[in-house]
């Protein structure tokens, strides 16, 4: 069986850390913890390597910012040699209520800048992702002001509950395979 590598989209910085924007950092912290996998620095990403249930799973972090994240999506793929199938890509999605996750193994970028990068960079968006709802509940022309905050305390425990179900998808995915995990979580 190939490695998979999840990699979780966001921005770098303790400013973004708690935003919507940042769902995708905090899964991959989330089964960095799990696994008891570390994450060690590379030139444009955090990366770690461990298995689940006889699978290899690596868990990265890209260092770049949201809209330039096929830079370092690229750069990892590239340097472990992976083809973009063995890839999963962890983002946020407004057109997803909270609570909600998708799995897909493939698409557009659904006007999400980080996957439509991540395809231009690919040269395909024949890869999968797996997208986290984070709600549109924001006025006209505040959609940045609403992705770069935090979950309000009424959508917080259905984004921590999304937090979990999109980590056992991961795992699932790499214990399984993507179409058995899409049944399970989709």
């Amino acid at each position: 069986m190939s490695p998979l590598l999840a990699i979780g989209l966001g921005n770098p910085g303790a400013e973004y850390e708690d935003t919507r924007h940042n769902v995708g950092h905090r899964v991959i912290d989330a089964l960095a913890e799990r696994l008891d996998v570390p994450l060690d620095h590379q030139p444009d990403a955090l990366v770690g390597w461990g298995t689940h249930e006889g699978a290899e799973l690596g868990l990265a972090v890209p260092l770049t910012y949201m809209n330039r994240s096929g830079d370092a999506v690229e750069a990892l793929r590239a340097h472990y040699d992976l083809s973009a199938d063995h890839l999963l890509v962890i983002v946020d999605d407004l057109h997803l209520p909270v609570g909600t996750i998708r799995l897909r193994p493939s698409g557009s970028s659904g006007g999400h800048n980080g996957l439509a990068h991540v395809a231009q960079r690919l040269g395909t968006t024949n890869f999968p992702r797996l997208r986290i709802g984070i709600g549109d509940d924001f006025p006209d022309g505040r959609q940045s002001d609403y992705v770069l905050s935090p979950f309000t305390p009424d959508q917080a425990p259905a984004a921590e509950t999304a937090l979990q179900d999109a980590v056992e998808a991961v795992l699932a995915v790499a214990a399984t395979d993507l179409d058995t995990a899409m049944n399970q979580f989709n």
